[in-house]
C-alpha cells in the first residue's frame, strides 16, 4: 500500500495563483488559480530556485487529500 504522503509535492505560489510552468516557445509564465494545475516536485532544492526566479512562495500541496498548506522549515 503506497503512503500518502508522498503524494505530497512543493509547488508554488504567487499571491493568489500557482506556477504551471513557461507557456512553450516563449519566456512567459503560466499562472493557474487552482493548485491542481501546478508544476509539482519534491526537490525541494529546484522549488527553491523557481521560488526565487518567480518571486512566489513555496507552498506543499497533496492531490490526493487536496491539503494545501506553506512550506515551513525550522
Amino acid at each position: 500500500r503506497e503512503d500518502i504522503r508522498r503524494k505530497t509535492g512543493l509547488i508554488i505560489k504567487r499571491g493568489p495563483v500557482f506556477l504551471v510552468g513557461r507557456i512553450m516557445g516563449t519566456s512567459e509564465l503560466k499562472w493557474s488559480s487552482s493548485p491542481w494545475d501546478a508544476w509539482r516536485t519534491r526537490d525541494r532544492e529546484a522549488a527553491e530556485n523557481v521560488a526565487s526566479a518567480t518571486g512566489g512562495d513555496l507552498w506543499l500541496f497533496n492531490q490526493v487529500a487536496g491539503q494545501i498548506r506553506e512550506a515551513v522549515w525550522k
